[in-house]
């Protein structure tokens, strides 16, 4: 019999928080740390962000949901700003990254059907990460986080990331593949920053076969790279790109937009959600989206992200036992030349909440977009530290 009214899906730190505000978490005893993880990605405007707790305390007290079986006004004024921002044609809501990408992975099927096509088939990536949702696993690129739910969805063959020959080959041998489905960068991966024209050369790939280009922008969106979607960097328009994480800034909300072709795919009664765009959320949500457009907070982001890498760069850039340190925005990675498992609970020990991935390898840092420049230098004395002793440099 369990011994705790909480599943055990997660390896949890033995810390509790009671309160946040800005960069700041408080715990139960009293004591501070500095958030560099937001959340994973999810609390760009940090902690009790006025404009945020302001939406959703008003709306609050007016309605939180009433179905998507009527007009929801707050849902189309988000999908409207969001259409605006992105360049993209219209919206789904549903409530999490997963289930914006459930929604991709099936308007990629019905876009195959609508071709003729029996048993349509998505090109994903070796260490991607895209949900755990079944179909979402499938197409996730981590054999650890998939061992155990087999079966798993087919219609999905995997390619290398960063490889457009692979990509190419696969297409060459496969007359099924209707989609592609790629982060801008590899976020639970380990923050894998692909070649400059990457995604550009996957977009010809996509015309030159009349494919759909699905982006996954569940981490690298809301302003965290250095545009409020990490593809407006590279000049071009995908045809579904999916975002959740920092859109709510912790109120459960995923979107996938879609254009051109893929956007009139879905018709009633080929995708639902029951909470999908409520009221709340999507109040919630137009706070985050009008704060981040309003404040410049991706410009922001680009340049405290590369502010930080520096400072890590100008800290541990000669170490051995790094192997890379690297950012897009305020996506930043240092790698490590060995495991490095402990540093997430030692930098917790020393008032700092990071996280590592990349198989143990890469600390990663999220920070909210809001830090400030003297939260930036301490992030990254305290962190520097804590590798040069955790590694026995000194």
């Amino acid at each position: 019999m369990s011994t705790q009214p909480v599943m055990n899906t997660y390896s949890r730190l033995s810390v509790a928080f009671d309160h946040g505000q800005g960069c700041w978490l408080f715990d139960t005893d009293g004591n501070k740390y500095l958030d560099a993880l937001s959340g994973i990605a999810v609390c760009g405007l940090g902690h009790a962000h006025p404009a945020v707790t302001t939406a959703i305390s008003e709306q609050a007290s007016q309605l939180i949901h009433t179905s998507n079986l009527y007009t929801i006004t707050n849902q189309e004024r988000l999908a409207e700003r969001l259409t605006q921002i992105s360049g993209m044609d219209n919206v789904f809501f549903g409530n999490s990254g997963a289930e914006a990408n459930e929604a991709a992975i099936k308007i990629a099927r019905k876009f195959g059907h609508t071709k003729g096509i029996e048993k349509p088939t998505i090109i994903v990536m070796e260490g991607s990460f895209h949900g755990r949702t079944m179909a979402t696993l499938s197409a996730t690129g981590n054999r650890s986080a998939q061992a155990g739910f087999e079966p798993l969805v087919g219609g999905f063959v995997r390619a290398p990331y960063n490889d457009v020959d692979a990509v190419k080959n696969i297409i060459s041998n496969n007359a099924n593949v209707v989609a592609i489905l790629v982060e801008p960068i590899q976020g639970e991966g380990g923050i894998i920053i692909p070649a400059d024209d990457y995604l550009n050369q996957l977009r010809d790939i996509c015309d030159a076969h009349d494919m759909l280009l699905m982006l996954d922008e569940v981490q690298t969106g809301n302003g965290r790279t250095g545009t409020y979607f990490s593809y407006q960097q590279n000049g071009i328009l995908p045809d579904v790109v999916t975002t959740a994480k920092g859109l709510g800034n912790g109120v459960p909300i995923g979107a996938c937009l879609a254009s051109g072709k893929a956007a009139t795919v879905f018709g009633p009664g080929n995708h639902g959600s029951t909470y999908g765009g409520n009221p709340l959320c999507c109040a919630a949500a137009l706070a985050v989206v009008n704060t981040i457009t309003e404040e410049k907070l991706d410009q922001r982001a680009a340049e405290l992200g590369n502010k930080i890498a520096d400072g890590f760069r100008a800290q541990l850039g000669d170490a051995a036992y790094v192997k890379e340190i690297r950012n897009k925005g305020l996506l930043l990675a240092i790698e490590l030349t060995e495991a490095g498992t402990e540093l997430a609970v030692l930098s917790k020990v020393k008032g700092v909440l990071l996280n590592v991935t990349g198989g143990g390898k890469v600390v990663r840092m999220l920070p909210p977009l809001i830090m400030s420049d003297t939260e930036a230098e301490l992030l990254v004395n305290t962190v520097s530290r804590i590798i040069k002793v955790y590694m026995a440099d000194e």
